[in-house]
């Protein structure tokens, strides 16, 4: 198993395309699986920056990819030049 790092939205739409050529899928085929026509396939590994969180999921869940939230170190506050706000939802 390997863990794949995306730190910003741009990353998106390669590692997903990459994912689904790696499950064997087409556009068309993970389409009819997800639901959606080829065209919205498309434009969701184009635009994957957009995608809800939900078909997004959705997506991963087909295509056998797990999503995995880890905590990267976080600059002290002295090295980020001043406190730190508190967490928010």
């Amino acid at each position: 198993m390997s863990d794949f790092i995306v730190r910003t939205p741009e990353q998106l739409p390669a590692m997903l395309q990459a994912f689904r050529k790696q499950a064997g899928l087409t556009q068309e085929e993970a389409a009819v699986r997800l639901g959606v026509t080829q065209q919205t396939m498309s434009a969701l590994e184009r635009n994957a920056e957009r995608v809800s969180a939900a078909r997004l999921m959705k997506l991963l869940s087909l295509l056998g990819v797990d999503l995995v939230l880890r905590k990267g170190d976080v600059p002290s506050q002295s090295q980020a030049g001043g406190p730190k706000p508190p967490f928010q939802w």
